[in-house]
């Protein structure tokens, strides 16, 4: 089939041939045509990488009326990158279309310049949810003739707590429009805003849902926690060529790794919250450049990014829920290609391997993290590639040659090549010449720590890796409530809140519990091990301008026996001194499951919305045994 056949206006199809589109993929082939249709609601589940925007861009580009005053288009995406690269797009599909216009808002830039554009036209608006509420609330954006809505990655959109916001823009628009959702996996919440918003949806789906993209190799090493590092470097000296993204779990860890990798010799760059609009436009330009070679980002920063060509996707840590795997993997194997995600684990986490793989309905390798003498071999061949490879420039050469020639003539061809291989490859002989084996297996590791007489320790890691998994909410002495010093007369509702917490210190929506915002304070529950975490890195961030100021809250029983406000009186013995030591969960060198928590939490989510709490959303693919 080609993009003629789909039913497509000429001048789109004209900017399509200068793209130059072959053919279009499975999910252009079925959501296209049916998109173009006077009533269309739509649900999309594909990876990303599969031609998701055009599956969407394409038709609404084609459908934009000649009313260059409304705006008639409504893309809603989760984070700035995606915003950027969508709006990117639509202007190429409307490159000869004069009568459409496409304008991007999202956070961390100047809003009056956003109202400005708008102001000028704007037919169609690629937003993030947070922006978009703002502007709707300055009354600088008016939906009312709205025709098409495109939710983009809605079950990220979810799992960054945006479902308030949402359902909040959601009611601007007018009761008849089409409505096209696009998600990579279909948690319940999703399905939800489908019920509620849609009718008689067409359904697409590339493959099962939630499944993964089919050309993805993916392979877990097991090693031991404080070697986990060491592997990383190894995985990536085993594979020369690589351009890939790193993954870590908060970011500290993020910014940690990248810079050992960096002092290390590699060309890494950083990509996290605490980077402003500036900074990360800089490093995503280098590192689609290719100038930056290996990306280490959290899932949040690095949500919307859509670069060609990424060799591997290398999971130092997984997250905390399983479709949070599903956009890391998707970053390789784009358009067609193949890829390989790659994870790092310890002992303790084999059950969260098994846990993707139900829910991804795919197939995990368990790899061996190389040798010394493997590495050092492929580093020697992709030298001697990259030296025979070389283009020789004779003019610019010319000059030089008689002295070069001079400075060698005592040495013998052999020699000389020697020489100049052992330049770059010394260090790789250097480094590795006392390297050990770092693969480890459960009977390997007993068999360890029985040489160092350490059963005790082995005891107490099995009753520590049963608490682990217990349920979030067993009982509230497992929780420990927050106090946070702004409310709804700064603009905070819960969502905003949800999305607070989980940002800065690198939790997920599935690790915190009830949520009430006040006029001018809130309170939050979040489980006893987040604490630290809690207070360290949410403590001094700002929100909307806020300074936020969090405090622990006194026992439950402490407060009522106050017969007072139950909530006024906060803890005020903690050490001060200890929100300066290490993040819990934030190094990467301990037990994530002991120290972040997280995993399997759910129950908490739904009890506390039954309360009244949060209408946050749930994480139903998180690690715990229930899936």
């Amino acid at each position: 089939m080609t993009f003629s056949e789909l039913g497509l206006r000429e001048e789109v199809l004209q900017s399509i041939n200068d793209l130059g589109f072959e053919a279009p993929t499975p999910i252009q082939q079925s959501a296209i045509p049916h998109l173009l249709k006077s009533d269309s609601d739509l649900v999309g589940l594909a990876q990303t990488g599969t031609g998701k925007t055009a599956a969407f861009g394409l038709p609404l580009v084609n459908n934009i009326q000649d009313q260059y005053d409304l705006t008639q288009g409504l893309v809603i995406c989760p984070t700035r990158e995606l915003c950027l690269q969508i709006s990117k797009d639509l202007e190429n599909y409307a490159k000869y279309d004069r009568k459409t216009a496409v304008v991007a808002v999202y956070g961390g830039t100047d809003i009056r310049r956003q109202i400005t554009q708008i102001k000028q036209g704007a037919t169609i608006i690629v937003a993030t949810p947070g922006r978009l509420v703002d502007l709707i609330q300055r009354r600088a954006v008016k939906l009312q003739d709205v025709r098409f809505v495109v939710l983009d990655e809605a079950d990220e959109m979810l799992n960054m707590g945006f479902k308030e916001d949402i359902d909040s823009i959601l009611d601007q628009t007018p009761d008849e429009k089409n409505v096209w959702l696009f998600s990579a996996t279909m948690p319940k919440e999703v399905a939800d805003i489908a019920k509620n918003y849609m009718t008689n949806p067409l359904e697409v789906s590339i493959g099962h849902k939630n499944q993964g993209n089919v050309n993805i190799e993916h392979i877990y090493y097991t090693v031991r926690e404080k070697d986990r590092y060491a592997a990383l470097k190894r995985l990536i000296d085993v594979n020369p060529e690589i351009f890939g993204l790193v993954f870590c779990r908060t970011r500290h860890e993020t910014q940690h790794v990248a810079e050992n990798l960096s002092k290390d010799g590699y060309n890494a760059e950083p990509l996290h919250g605490d980077l402003s609009q500036a900074q990360r436009d800089n490093v995503m330009k280098r590192f689609r450049e290719r100038t930056v070679q290996l990306l280490v980002a959290t899932d949040v920063a690095a949500r919307g990014i859509d670069v060609d060509n990424i060799t591997h996707v290398i999971n130092y840590q997984l997250p905390d829920d399983i479709e949070n795997y599903t956009h890391r993997s998707g970053r390789t194997a784009r358009a067609g290609k193949k890829g390989e995600s790659l994870v790092l684990i310890n002992l303790k986490e084999h059950y969260k391997i098994k846990a993707i793989e139900r829910q991804m309905r795919t197939n995990f390798t368990l790899g061996v993290v190389p040798s010394a003498n493997e590495i050092c071999a492929i580093q020697l061949a992709s030298l001697i590639n990259k030296v025979k490879d070389t283009e020789v420039k004779e003019k610019d050469i010319e000059e030089f040659l008689p002295k070069i020639m001079s400075d060698f003539e005592h040495l013998s061809k052999e020699e000389v090549i020697k020489k100049f291989i052992s330049v770059e490859f010394n260090r790789f002989v250097e480094y590795y010449s006392k390297a050990q084996d770092l693969n480890v297996s459960e009977s390997r590791d007993r068999r360890d720590r029985g040489e160092r007489s350490e059963r005790g320790d082995r005891d107490r890691d099995r009753e520590r890796g049963g608490e682990r998994r217990e349920r979030f909410d067993r009982d509230d002495s497992n929780r420990t409530r927050f106090f946070v010093s702004i409310g709804k007369r700064d603009g905070l509702n819960p969502g905003g809140l949800l999305r607070l917490i989980c940002d800065e210190a690198g939790l997920t929506s599935s690790s915190v519990g009830k949520i009430d915002v006040m006029p001018s304070f809130s309170f939050f529950e979040a489980d006893n091990s987040h604490t630290e975490a809690i207070l360290k890195a949410v403590n001094g961030a700002n929100y909307e301008g806020n300074r936020v100021s969090v405090e622990i809250t006194k026992k439950k029983a402490e407060r009522r026996s106050g017969g007072g406000d139950r909530d006024r009186g906060f803890s005020g013995s903690r050490d001060r001194n200890d929100r300066g030591g290490e993040r819990r969960g934030g190094s990467g060198f301990g037990d994530r499951n002991r120290d972040g928590g997280g995993f399997g939490s759910r129950n908490g989510g739904d009890r506390d919305r039954e309360r009244g709490g949060s209408s946050r959303p749930r994480s139903r693919n998180s690690y715990g045994r229930n899936n």
